[in-house]
């Protein structure tokens, strides 16, 4: 068998991109079989098990649905516009963000959800979380497969092709870094964008910066915090601290009063 040449595998000179956004290479010393979907953990090189605790409340949900699990309240897997209304309320983002929120969310979600349940369009916009799967749109990240189940290979990837500086080595590890900027959360939505496809990049820009939003530290965007957003455990955790302690996280654009991890108002809006 003639040798591989594991430098042309990995990218074309003509190609550029496939060297500017290098793979993750040591991914599957971590994690096993890490191009394997997994149906209800989110694992990552850091936290090979993902979040135990809330992996083993919710064993029966798919990843997917563990992510918008928060929003149905009740848990009777319906998700209501008034769920998601108070959901964006007790993550602390105010009047505004939380109504074109609703607006927004559920004027695109509610349908292709729906479906799977009857044709006819639900009068009041409610999200099925059974069939939320059906929700996955064009233009995303990949990380979640058409099923809802989680990829971690491609969750690492998403930080080895964006924050990793190649060099034109085999492997970028030494290179990676575990935050992202606002510019290179911008250019992984940019890079993941395909043609004819507006309202997967429109989608796509508000899923994003509506995270940055509210888990921004010091301008950078945390790999474990998008983890845990991702598979759902983060909204619980935001609730939960700003129910206690208060949320020092995201911008000003949410309720605490916070501008950066400063308050500035005495109160909530």
């Amino acid at each position: 068998m003639p040798k591989q040449n594991i430098k042309h595998a990995l990218y074309a000179p003509l190609a550029p991109p496939t060297q500017e956004r290098p793979y993750r290479l040591d991914t599957d010393e971590k994690i096993v079989r890490p191009y394997v979907a997994r149906a209800s953990v989110a694992p990552s090189v850091e936290q090979p098990q993902g979040t135990p605790s809330f992996a083993q409340k919710y064993p029966d949900y798919s990843v997917m649905q563990q992510h918008c699990i928060y929003w149905d309240r009740d848990q009777d897997g319906v998700i209501w516009p008034y769920d998601t209304w108070v959901g964006f309320r007790d993550l602390g983002f105010n009047f505004i963000f939380s109504f074109l929120a609703v607006i927004v969310i559920h004027a695109a979600l509610s349908l292709p959800s729906r479906l799977a349940v009857s044709w006819i369009p639900d009068p009041c916009f409610r999200i099925y979380l059974a069939s939320i799967h059906k929700d996955k749109h064009g233009s995303d990240s990949g990380i979640f497969d058409t099923e809802g189940r989680f990829i971690p290979s491609k969750f690492e990837d998403m930080w080895a092709k964006y924050t990793s500086v190649p060099n034109g080595s085999a492997s970028p590890a030494e290179n990676l870094k575990n935050t992202m900027t606002y510019r290179q959360l911008w250019n992984f939505m940019r890079g993941n964008r395909v043609a004819m496809d507006p309202f997967g990049w429109i989608a796509s820009f508000l899923e994003w910066s509506a995270a940055f939003l509210l888990l921004q530290k010091d301008g950078l965007l945390h790999k474990e915090d998008v983890r845990m957003l991702l598979d759902g455990s983060m909204f619980f955790k935001v609730k939960s601290e700003r129910e206690s302690k208060g949320w020092n996280q995201g911008f000003g654009l949410g309720g605490d009063g916070f501008i950066g991890e400063k308050r500035s108002l005495p109160f909530s809006i």
